[in-house]
């Protein structure tokens, strides 16, 4: 709650936000919320590794970007990189990554390295890596610079736009590249956030498109998340011309307890909890 009364939060609910006020709503939260979601995330997320969502998928595992032993060379962009983990796993790993985000209080972050932490120290300090504050929305890069493209939670679910991110994506992309997002699933916002029973009954429509806003009390957006569906994500993608090759839709595992937000293992056991789509530009 540290965020909430360092913006005033006072309300929260649905309504309308535009891009320059959920740029702005969200810019502050996270330059706020910087050290506290670090504080909180920071031993799940690791200091060098590459976690797509709360469920734990790793792209060590995953391989979404294609095969390790393929992203040695690759220029890769990390949409609403945060602190640039996913980058830093990257650089080590010998690909050519560079992170924007809109939040410099995210691009200045310098994760610890916990003792006893799971995750490896990287080999590349954080401050080697070009990191860019920038609007999603309106990516500066020179058209067909990158190879890869991707997002875990970053960016996408928090403009009003989204695609333009879409169509930027394919813009910075090389023929044939690979973009890769992770957002939460869609039908969770038809429910409760909530990791426990109250959040498994659907309280609200799928089909509200309305963001989700919290506000302070000049009812000034402190932060603004957007809500799209299935559907509406996959007419987006082809619309920019690109062609999904995946959905996937990480199962909660059994040897992971801990809860996150509204991430829980009962949600879990339920309802899908992060949607990842895996789509090349044609």
């Amino acid at each position: 709650m540290g965020t909430e009364r360092e913006l005033r939060t006072v309300g929260v609910g649905r309504r309308p936000a535009d891009a320059a006020t959920s740029a702005r709503a969200n810019r502050r939260w996270w330059d706020a919320d910087a050290d506290n979601y670090h504080a909180e995330h920071g031993r799940f997320l690791g200091v060098s590794d590459f976690v797509w969502c709360p469920e734990g998928l790793t792209e060590d595992s995953a391989a979404l970007l294609g095969p390790a032993a393929d992203l040695a060379g690759r220029r890769v962009l990390e949409v609403g990189c945060g602190s640039a983990m996913c980058s830093r796993w990257l650089a080590d790993r010998g690909a050519h990554p560079v992170g924007f985000d809109i939040s410099m209080g995210m691009l200045r972050y310098r994760p610890p390295v916990q003792p006893g932490a799971e995750r490896s120290a990287p080999t590349r300090p954080v401050t080697e890596l070009p990191l860019v504050q920038a609007d999603a929305q309106i990516m500066p890069f020179v058209t067909g610079s990158f190879d890869i493209a991707f997002s875990a939670y970053g960016a996408v679910p928090f403009v009003a736009d989204s695609a333009a991110v879409m169509a930027e994506a394919a813009r910075v992309l090389s023929p044939g590249g690979r973009w890769v997002f992770a957002v939460t699933h869609p039908v969770r916002w038809a429910f409760p956030d909530s990791p426990g029973a109250d959040g498994l009954t659907a309280t609200m429509s799928y089909f509200d498109r309305r963001p989700y806003v919290e506000f302070d009390e000049a009812d000034t957006p402190t932060y603004v998340e957007h809500h799209r569906t299935l559907g509406d994500r996959v007419r987006e993608l082809t619309s920019a011309g690109f062609q999904l090759l995946d959905l996937i839709e990480p199962e909660w595992p059994a040897e992971l307890t801990e809860e996150w937000g509204g991430w829980s293992p009962l949600r879990g056991k339920h309802l899908p909890g992060t949607a990842i789509f895996v789509c090349v530009i044609i």
